[in-house]
């Protein structure tokens, strides 16, 4: 098993790099500062300086104008993008539209494909995946109460969603909702594809998170449907697949959410190290870096943040080598592990700034507040942690 790229990737990795740190990080001010939406001009000085680099879109298939990496070689690369909060906008492979691209190239029919799929992969639209309900535990998929039913060669939308992110200025929302209900539980819901500016789809709010409502893509929307009617040729693949085709689509995205969060663990890391070599505590001059409660903190990091990514690459390597349902387990474990590891390194870098890591003057409360939630969406830990027991312990008689 070697997780180690090819020598024709290498160099990739290493451009990458070299350009998140001399493009992409010294972009982040002004977005961090005004919001994705009050920067989108920039934010598209950035992405235009990316295509003319001959790195947009790394999870692309070629054909439609990315870099064709295989899941192993993208996670690699979503390490190096994630050292940035808008490292993979500006590469053009953000979710959630990263994963609608997977499902709109596997199941969309050739007219989806020309209106929504190749503008989409162009980074000239974006999209938004409308799932989690208020009403409904966001664990547990299956029960959702948006309903489509048939009217002709129509169908009818009714229902309401939240944490719809990124719906803001969105082109599009791929929406899962209830076409088959008196079928089994795992077939009854169907995915459909519904312009934003179609009548009846009422975007509330931008929901806030933890006092910030976001814009644009940095945002997470409440969203009514009211009797919104699409074509029934905007259903992406059969009826009722729609939970077949969320976990096909939740596999891989789990891999880059992980990745990512790997991203963020080692410019935290560099961060924090940073700090407390500089930060003198004493007359003597001696700084925080002397005092054994840093030095194990430091010692722990390192040994989780390596820990996560062979994880992560592990299972990486198994869904290439031998499908997404042998590397179930995996994908569970990576998923409540990594970010933990994520979050508790963030908590101690903020600890270890003292009052200067409750600012804005660093990255820390950034991810702070943006980064909770990766214990809670695709799947709380606490489901995962279960689920996963449960499989082991059946194992034994």
């Amino acid at each position: 098993m070697d997780f180690d790229p090819p020598e024709t990737v290498k160099p990739l990795l290493e451009r990458i790099e070299k350009f998140v740190a001399d493009v992409v990080i010294p972009g982040e001010p002004e977005v961090m500062e005004r919001g994705f939406a009050a920067a989108a001009a920039h934010l598209e000085g950035l992405r235009a300086k990316c295509r003319e680099a001959g790195l947009w879109g790394p999870h692309m298939p070629k054909e439609l104008g990315g870099l064709g990496l295989s899941l192993v070689e993208h996670g690699l690369v979503s390490e190096r993008l994630g050292r940035s909060p808008i490292g993979h906008f500006v590469f053009g492979c953000q979710a959630p539209d990263a994963g609608n691209l997977e499902i709109l190239h596997r199941y969309g029919t050739p007219e989806q494909k020309a209106r929504w799929l190749e503008p989409l992969a162009r980074g000239e639209i974006r999209s938004c995946f409308s799932m989690t309900e208020p009403e409904n535990p966001g664990s547990n998929p299956t029960l959702l109460s948006c309903t489509a039913r048939r009217d002709g060669g129509d169908y009818v939308i009714d229902g309401h969603k939240w944490f719809t992110s990124s719906a803001d200025g969105a082109a599009f929302a791929i929406v899962m909702a209830v076409t088959n209900p008196d079928a089994p539980s795992h077939a009854r819901a169907s995915m459909i594809i519904v312009p934003t500016d179609a009548p009846g789809f009422d975007l509330v709010r931008n929901i806030k998170i933890m006092g910030d409502e976001g814009s644009g893509w940095g945002s997470h929307s409440e969203i009514w449907y009211r009797d919104v009617r699409v074509p029934e040729g905007n259903r992406l693949g059969p009826e009722g697949a729609g939970f077949l085709i969320a976990q096909e689509r939740l596999g891989p995205g789990r891999i880059h959410h992980c990745m990512r969060w790997i991203g963020i663990c080692e410019r935290v890391f560099d961060t924090v190290c940073r700090h407390i070599t500089r930060r003198r505590i004493d007359e003597d001059g001696k700084t925080l870096a002397t005092r054994q409660i840093a030095q194990a903190w430091i010692a722990e990091a390192r040994a989780e943040i390596e820990a996560s990514r062979l994880m992560v690459l592990h299972a990486a390597w198994t869904i290439e080598k031998k499908g997404f349902s042998a590397a179930r387990d995996q994908v569970s474990l990576i998923k409540f592990y990594v970010a933990d590891v994520m979050l508790r390194l963030v908590d101690r870098a903020i600890q270890l700034h003292g009052a200067l890591g409750i600012t804005s003057d660093t990255i820390l409360a950034h991810y702070y507040v943006h980064e909770r939630g990766a214990r809670i969406y695709d799947g709380p830990d606490e489901v995962h942690k279960m689920v996963v027991a449960k499989r082991i312990l059946a194992r034994y008689p």
